[in-house]
């Protein structure tokens, strides 16, 4: 049997990236064999590591930064100071990819922007990852995955007007702008075999949200019309008797029909044939069907729902999902034993190659730890001037 070859063996990925956006994408890189150095502040390292405000050496290996860091090698470097600007100068000259998800600017004021890199290594590509683009009236406006979901629209549409706006509690914009970025750093590798050149790749929140809403956009800028696929009549989300179901009452020739069938209800189709008709009924439809739900269980509502093949699905935690089979068929969960926190389980790669499956090569690093081994390997000039490490 020969050794797993990984589609990005032989890349090399210098990362400056913390928190998430960037982290996501570093990480999906490693997991396709790219040798990612995460180059970290001495003393402190990713934002992550001490997100919670306890600088202990459990505290600085979380299971916050364990989830997005797996596969890469650490290393402090000062990064304002020369020897350090020399120690990235060095690995610039034997890498093929920088990342950073810094402020539009701040890799240019360290002296790693792509006009100066590319003059060290012609080939090397510059990732950025921003809040709102390098350039405009808000690129040097600090990004954050709340800020994107507020200033494009995601966060003022709910599901009725009646709810509330609120923050989506997962980081949807960190992990969409992440995916993001691996596409346009694999888009600008396949470049590069036909120009043997770099380029500039430049991705942010902002327009990574704008992107997801590319229906929306459409529908608004062609008919002036809002789209909100969350609001149509007769779909929702419906506490039962011991939980919740989401039903998404469409694509189905008569969805009304079916749900009142489900629910044992009189068919309300007749009365509400069409779109506009159970729009403007919404709120007396919706009633009805909240009526009905609570009256028994989950399962219950269930069977009945999937007996109509409507599209349909309890609404579970987190946990509940974890532990779901189809979760482990899927093969998302990754176990690991490290060496401070002990056994942990990660979320593994949505994207299953079926020649190179996602294997732990490093565990999530200690701040620093690889530091003596990259500068050995790599012959690094500032060696000299760093004996201690």
């Amino acid at each position: 049997m020969t050794e797993q070859q990984f589609p990005l063996e032989g890349i090399r990925v210098l990362d400056f990236t913390q928190v998430m956006m960037g982290p996501c994408a570093t990480q999906m890189l490693a997991d396709f064999g790219a040798d990612v150095i995460k180059i970290e502040r001495p003393g402190a390292g990713d934002l992550s590591r001490n997100f919670f405000g306890d600088t202990s050496e459990v505290a600085m290996n979380n299971a916050v930064f364990a989830s997005l860091n797996r596969n890469k090698r650490s290393v402090e470097i000062d990064t304002k100071s020369e020897a350090g600007r020399q120690m990235v100068y060095d690995l610039v000259t034997q890498s093929d990819v920088v990342v950073d998800n810094f402020r539009a600017g701040v890799m240019k004021r360290l002296g790693f922007d792509y006009d100066t890199l590319r003059k060290i290594n012609p080939a090397i590509i510059c990732a950025s990852g921003t809040g709102f683009g390098e350039v405009g009236p808000y690129a040097h406006k600090g990004g954050q995955d709340v800020l994107a979901q507020a200033m494009t629209g995601v966060m003022e549409k709910t599901q009725d007007p009646v709810v509330p706006k609120s923050i989506y509690p997962t980081t949807l914009c960190d992990y969409t702008a992440g995916m993001h970025l691996v596409q346009g750093i694999l888009a600008a590798l396949l470049a590069r075999e036909k120009s043997g050149f770099g380029q500039r790749v430049g991705v942010s929140l902002y327009d990574s949200m704008l992107a997801m809403q590319m229906q929306e956009a459409a529908q608004w800028s062609k008919h002036g019309e809002v789209l909100n696929w969350a609001a149509m009549p007769l779909t929702g989300v419906f506490d039962t008797s011991d939980g919740a179901v989401v039903v998404v009452g469409a694509f189905k020739q008569n969805p009304l029909r079916d749900i009142c069938t489900a629910l044992g209800i009189e068919d309300l189709s007749p009365e509400y044939p069409d779109l506009a008709a159970q729009r403007a009924h919404k709120p007396y439809l919706q009633g009805r069907f909240r009526e009905a739900f609570a009256t028994n269980t989950t399962e219950y509502w269930m069977e009945r729902l999937e007996a109509q093949d409507l599209l349909s699905a309890p609404v579970r935690s987190l946990g509940e999902a974890l532990d779901d089979p189809q979760t482990e068929a899927n093969g998302m969960l990754v176990d690991l034993d490290h060496p401070i926190l002990g056994q942990i389980t990660l979320v593994g790669s949505p994207v299953h190659l079926s020649d190179a499956p996602v294997i732990i090569r490093h565990t999530p690093p200690r701040l620093g730890e690889h530091t003596g081994e990259v500068i050995r390997e790599f012959g690094l000039r500032a060696v000299a001037r760093r004996e201690a490490v």
